[in-house]
């Protein structure tokens, strides 16, 4: 369920230790390594809570799935991604208007991060799909 697209996660802070991002969009050939150069800003789980809605023990739920990606810091707290709420508040979409358990949830976000990153595959080669994306 970590498979998600760049951006969603996975960016380590720059400087020493830093963690490498994997990059390139062709799913056949292999990626390239860079590191982090500036400090990514993180969210501290009061503010993803805060801008989100939901209560933190839910959000701390969600981490335990695997349905958010979360790090600790150095003191052992989560902190977040900037897109947290919003992958949080898909979550809910999903939750509330498919009526899907969260077990459920984390496979049909799989599904739909997969289809992003064939569409982008797509058109990266220049050619669409004959319907239009549905999502």
């Amino acid at each position: 369920m970590n498979d998600r697209p760049a951006g969603a996660g996975g960016i380590g802070l720059g400087g020493v230790g830093a963690r490498p991002v994997r990059t390139g969009t062709d799913l056949t050939a292999s990626t390239a390594v860079r590191y982090a150069l500036v400090p990514v800003p993180r969210l501290s789980l009061a503010a993803v809570a805060r801008r989100s809605g939901l209560h933190p023990e839910l959000i701390r739920r969600f981490v335990a799935l695997g349905l958010v990606d979360a790090e600790r810091d150095r003191a052992g707290h989560l902190v977040f991604d900037p897109t947290a709420p919003a992958v949080l508040a898909r979550i809910q979409r999903l939750r509330t208007g498919l009526c899907l358990n969260y077990a459920s949830i984390g496979l049909v976000l799989d599904l739909l991060d997969r289809i992003s990153l064939l569409e982008a595959a797509l058109r990266g080669r220049g050619t669409r799909s004959e319907t239009s994306p549905w999502t």
